[in-house]
């Protein structure tokens, strides 16, 4: 009985009807996870390419969707307040641009005046650096006695240089640099206003427009978390970087450091940078501290309290601070550190971190894609087609 119910359900041309259409079905799902997997790769590869190349539209962009994303917690608190959006987005940009303002005078004007006294004090910082020299003189002629050799040996065509003639002054530096970086910062100032004055709104539309109401909680869900992460995270490393350049300026100002806060301000701001701002905090300090004291170890105090504040910041005050909820894997920060400074340079490098969180709280909220999967038929895509297709054929014979 149960053979010749077999056979007839195989000549059923429902049944034959219903196979093809499953291996149709089954075969476009496959060409396109395939397009799909072409165009993800086609855009991870070019994106990076095409954001170097746009550097001068895609960087201010960015900085300042990254600080107006920062600044939506006081836009809320002042909104909370029965204050209309323009004019708290007009608030939260002033408070920005006046600390970002004080930051520019206490670092960058005495920092022009200090460095430009480099050429004068390169005897000094010669004779403070004359032991070291003279701990690697031998090295330094081995070297030269092996370059002369490799010259000898052939003719070497010396390398084409070009005089570039410095600038005189601050006001000649700033004649020749000013107008690109002024419109850059203009135009990343809108922009944090503009989103900051449509921020509810756009908050709001976004949530509304999703199809059921999963989706919309979903949707406010992964907005919230990217604020909050990424508020969190620059607010309480700001707070973390000011004190800590205070008190490296407290301590330079001790020993006899000049400039003490513009050094505290320096420090502060390569705080932002993991990993490499300190060490190249440090890097400076030694400078400004065999340009200023005759002795080599008073020269190299500063450097030694930078490292010494750094790694108490580091190691103890900061994790207390922050704890596990922000706690990120250090191999992603050297990478999205590495990628952004490819990049970006140095201001790339400043926003490795929170671009970071962005990318982890939404791919946290998205999922991890099961590419592989989903190409050879054993994704999420085949599997709930089938389900459909498999509840929709039991229908069909429950109908029937």
């Amino acid at each position: 009985m149960a053979e010749q119910d077999h056979i007839s359900g195989a000549g059923d041309p429902g049944t034959e009807e219903g196979s093809a259409e499953e291996r149709a079905m089954l075969r476009r799902d496959r060409l396109l996870a395939a397009f799909t997997l072409i165009a993800g790769l086609g855009l991870a590869v070019g994106l990076p390419f095409a954001l170097k190349e746009g550097a001068e539209f895609f960087l201010p962009t960015t900085a300042a969707l990254v600080i107006a994303i920062a600044l939506v917690p006081i836009l809320e608190w002042l909104e909370r307040r029965h204050i209309p959006s323009p004019i708290a987005a007009f608030a939260c940009v002033l408070v920005f641009v006046a600390a970002a303002g004080l930051a520019i005078v206490a670092i960058v004007i005495p920092a022009t005046e200090f460095f430009r006294k480099l050429p004068e004090r390169i005897d000094r910082i010669q004779m403070n650096l004359a032991p070291l020299i003279d701990l690697y003189s031998s090295l330094e002629k081995s070297v030269n006695r092996t370059v002369r050799h490799l010259a000898a040996a052939g003719p070497v065509k010396p390398a084409a240089t070009t005089a570039v003639t410095p600038p005189g002054s601050i006001v000649e530096l700033a004649a020749t640099t000013a107008p690109g970086i002024v419109i850059q910062i203009f135009f990343g100032i809108l922009v944090v206003f503009f989103f900051l004055s449509h921020w509810t709104k756009l908050r709001r539309q976004t949530i509304n427009n999703r199809s059921s109401f999963g989706g919309a909680m979903a949707t406010a869900r992964v907005i919230q978390d990217v604020v909050d992460d990424t508020a969190a995270y620059l607010g309480t490393i700001t707070l973390i970087n000011a004190a800590l350049g205070a008190v490296i300026a407290f301590a330079l100002w001790l020993v006899g450091m000049p400039f003490p806060v513009m050094w505290g301000g320096i420090a502060a701001l390569l705080n932002y940078v993991p990993y490499f701002g300190p060490i190249a905090a440090a890097m400076l300090l030694a400078v400004g501290g065999l340009m200023t004291f005759n002795d080599i170890w008073l020269a190299l105090l500063p450097p030694a309290i930078m490292i010494g504040c750094h790694l108490l910041e580091a190691n103890a005050i900061t994790p207390l601070i922050v704890g596990h909820r922000l706690t990120i894997n250090p191999v992603l920060i050297l990478i999205s550190i590495s990628f952004w400074s490819w990049v970006w340079g140095t201001p790339g490098a400043v926003l490795a971190v929170p671009l970071l969180i962005i990318l982890q709280t939404v791919a946290g909220a998205a999922g991890k894609p099961d590419i592989a999967g989903f190409l050879f038929e054993h994704g999420t895509l085949t599997q709930q087609r089938r389900a459909r297709f498999g509840r929709g054929r039991s229908g069909d014979e429950a109908g029937g």
